[in-house]
């Protein structure tokens, strides 16, 4: 998964595929277990950097937090990891640390409850505090050009810091993780297909 953040070639002394690297090996060092039972990770992160190869990065800096973004939340999707709050990464300058060393730190920081729906086409459908629709319909907000969904096929409404998916008893029904449903409370990671097209829940 870290081998696709910045692979082409870069000359300075510290990599952006360095810093992939260090971010989700700083996830899986400080994971812990809440009264839910949900493993939970860091999502905050700051890279320390010496002013010599912070001055490199800066030129991509706003592509690469963005990349390292999604590089965490692709491990933590891979890893059952859930998040606290949304993810952010910070790149700093420290002219104590050598030329081509850096660090890292990272904290849990609580956010207000928010999702995301990932499209197969990779677009992401930000979640927030209303009822978001899923059908055929051109009003519907995830609209699919699928002719095994239905006009009006299914919504996604808040439930407290999660969504809840339930079925508009639509023609071919709606399912979570391969399982047919009603309506079912999501948990991160979640698939959710409706007629041949699958949907993916993460947690912002």
């Amino acid at each position: 998964m870290v081998e696709g953040v910045f692979t082409r070639a870069f000359k300075g002394k510290v990599r952006p595929i360095d810093l992939g690297r260090r971010l989700v090996r700083e996830m899986d060092d400080n994971r812990t277990v809440d009264v839910r039972g949900r493993t939970i990770v860091p999502n905050h992160f700051t890279f320390h950097l010496n002013p010599d190869d912070a001055g490199p990065l800066a030129e991509i800096a706003d592509p690469l937090v963005q990349e390292l973004v999604d590089a965490a939340r692709e491990h933590a999707h891979d890893e059952t990891y859930a998040f606290l709050g949304p993810v952010t990464v910070e790149l700093s300058t420290d002219p104590e640390l050598r030329p081509g060393r850096f660090e890292i730190t990272s904290r849990m920081q609580a956010g207000a409850g928010g999702g995301v729906i990932v499209l197969p086409s990779g677009t992401r459908v930000p979640l927030g505090d209303r009822t978001v629709s899923i059908g055929r319909m051109p009003d519907c907000d995830i609209n699919l050009a699928d002719p095994n969904v239905s006009r009006r096929h299914a919504e996604l409404r808040p439930a407290g810091t999660t969504f809840v998916i339930s079925d508009l008893r639509s023609t071919n029904g709606t399912k979570v993780n391969g399982a047919p449903i009603t309506e079912q409370v999501l948990r991160a990671g979640d698939v959710i297909t409706v007629g041949a097209t699958a949907l993916r829940f993460e947690e912002s």
